[in-house]
């Protein structure tokens, strides 16, 4: 298997150049998300019965797999409180005038609802942060309900415990876990670029890696670690449930006839993949058996020009080896 033309190494570059969220731009991100979380703190200090309790940094960006291509960062908001609607829309509008009040010197226009998540718009850098609440009873490792961005329902979370499964996994194999996370995104971007309706959210890709790091796989070199995601998405068919045992017993799943199982490592009663039908998955495992015979051939082509030919079957015409 030649690695003449294309090895690790260019994988490296490729990423630094291309993938990655540069290392200032996400310093600017955490930095903005901080003044934030400050603000509120202080307004906290004051306001001991305020129903926003905490601010958290969430998403890519505190699992250090944000792509070049973000634009917005994810903070989670906890609530209590009785008075706090259960409704979607009324819960985003509460969240939306408690945010006012904690931030007066943001413009009403600044703090807008959306879909699952209320934007807070940064007028001097331009930045949007989404804020997505968080209904908190009071639970330990701040457990609480989140919205689900698949469909609007509620779902028990805690975002500690998901950032720790993320960290745990980035300390099996200090940056190459994270880094190969950022590759397979970057590849299903392009995926949901060119082909209308394929669907694999970065969740299920990191909680699949996982389960690989967990059972031994080394993810220190990048074409052979990308070969081992593709290998394995192909061969299993998406058809194995995968379960982590940080939390809860993988006994305590219940049975479940939804097509993809990827169980949440926080919240046994949650599939994240539930919504995913056959012809989802069987999308997902087309597009990854033809990455991982692009992969193979690009191993054993003769020429630079082949070589980078076949690479950019995988990750696009911006891959110039």
């Amino acid at each position: 298997m030649s690695r003449a033309h294309v090895d690790h190494r260019d994988l490296v570059r490729f990423a630094e150049e291309r993938v990655n969220l540069p290392k200032e731009k996400a310093d600017e991100f955490r930095a903005q998300a901080r003044r934030l979380r400050e603000k509120l703190e202080g307004y906290l200090a004051e306001h001991p019965d305020f129903a926003l309790k905490k601010m958290l940094l969430s998403g890519s960006l505190a699992k250090g797999t944000a792509l070049r291509s973000l634009n917005d960062i994810d903070v989670a908001v906890y609530i209590s409180g009785s008075d706090a609607p259960h409704d979607l829309q009324a819960l985003l509008n509460y969240l939306a005038e408690k945010l006012r009040k904690a931030f007066p010197n943001f413009s009403p226009e600044q703090v807008q609802p959306q879909t699952y998540s209320v934007t807070v718009n940064f007028r001097g850098t331009g930045l949007n942060v989404d804020v997505v609440p968080v209904l908190y009873a009071g639970l330990p490792d701040w457990r609480g309900n989140l919205i689900s961005q698949d469909d609007g329902s509620f779902l028990e979370t805690s975002i500690p415990l998901h950032l720790e499964c993320a960290r745990k996994r980035k300390q099996a194999q200090p940056t190459h876990f994270a880094q190969v996370v950022r590759l397979i995104k970057y590849w299903a971007r392009r995926m949901k670029q060119e082909h209308d309706g394929f669907r694999f959210k970065s969740f299920m890709i990191e909680m699949i890696l996982a389960k690989l790091t967990d059972n031994g796989t080394d993810l220190s070199d990048y074409p052979e670690a990308l070969q081992s995601f593709f290998t394995y998405v192909a061969e299993s068919n998406l058809s194995e449930r995968i379960v982590f045992e940080d939390y809860y017993q993988a006994s305590t799943v219940a049975p479940s006839a939804d097509r993809v199982q990827i169980i949440d490592p926080i919240n046994a009663s949650n599939n994240v993949a539930r919504l995913y039908t056959a012809q989802n998955a069987a999308a997902i495992v087309d597009a990854a058996l033809d990455a991982g015979d692009a992969i193979d051939a690009a191993l054993k082509a003769p020429t630079k020009e082949l070589t980078v030919h076949y690479w950019q079957k995988v990750f696009g015409s911006s891959f110039q080896g």
